[in-house]
């Protein structure tokens, strides 16, 4: 079941990722509009040391691309939180990639469970300020850990025209806490009251609390198919 034709759902999420987003909101029979709140930057320059390191772990397909722009090693095992991760580091050319298809802790865990298959630290190419604690999560479960921050994500310049269309839309995804943090700035100045949002996950919800909680939904699992879900559920049409 879809909403009806040509209801308008803003993607927030930085590009490339908002364009295969909107093809997916484009086949549920809606009309995407990509408009990110956020613009990925990438961090650092020259190759990446990999003396002592068994695996790594990936946690979006953001940091496999400035990872992947830093390093030619592609032998090495990887670990990745869902599968759009894990698509990624296959597309860059890793052979053989885990989807925990979760959260950070189910990450850590699926590496826990295979520490036998590696020997070394584990290295997290990250955002500047991941969303989760994986090095904190992996020490937990005694997994030596290399966090390297290999992107940030920076707010990106909202245009008068999706300012303005913000009350038509019927619905907004957020992927991130730092986009939700940016959305709960714009709605206070630009009030949706009938706006649907659609958040991946209860940390992504958390900075909307102020909001009006009959309006905001969370995914059932922290991944694009249960967020996109959550805009053909008639619950919520």
């Amino acid at each position: 079941m879809s909403w009806g034709p040509m209801k308008k759902v803003w993607i927030t999420r930085a590009r490339p990722a908002a364009l295969a987003t909107a093809e997916r909101v484009r086949a549920l029979g809606l009309e995407p509009v990509a408009a990110p709140l956020l613009t990925v930057k990438p961090l650092g320059e020259g190759p990446i040391d990999l003396a002592g390191v068994g695996a790594i772990a990936f946690t979006s397909a953001n940091a496999v691309t400035a990872f992947a722009a830093r390093s030619p090693a592609r032998s090495l095992p990887v670990f990745a939180v869902g599968e759009a991760s894990a698509a990624a580091a296959r597309s860059a050319g890793f052979p053989a990639v885990v989807s925990s298809e979760g959260d950070v802790a189910a990450l850590a865990a699926a590496i826990a469970a295979r520490a036998g298959t590696f020997v070394g630290a584990v290295l997290h190419p990250a955002a500047a300020d991941p969303a989760g604690d994986l090095a904190g999560a992996l020490a937990s479960l005694g997994i030596e850990t290399r966090t390297l921050a290999v992107y940030e994500t920076v707010a990106a310049p909202l245009s008068s025209r999706i300012r303005a269309m913000i009350p038509r839309f019927h619905a907004v995804l957020l992927h991130s806490p730092k986009a939700a943090r940016l959305l709960a700035e714009i709605l206070r100045r630009n009030p949706a009251p009938d706006l649907r949002i659609c958040c991946l996950s209860p940390a992504v919800a958390a900075p909307l609390r102020d909001f009006d909680p009959r309006g905001i939904r969370v995914a059932a699992l922290p991944n694009e198919d249960a967020l996109l879900n959550l805009i053909v559920d008639p619950r919520f049409s």
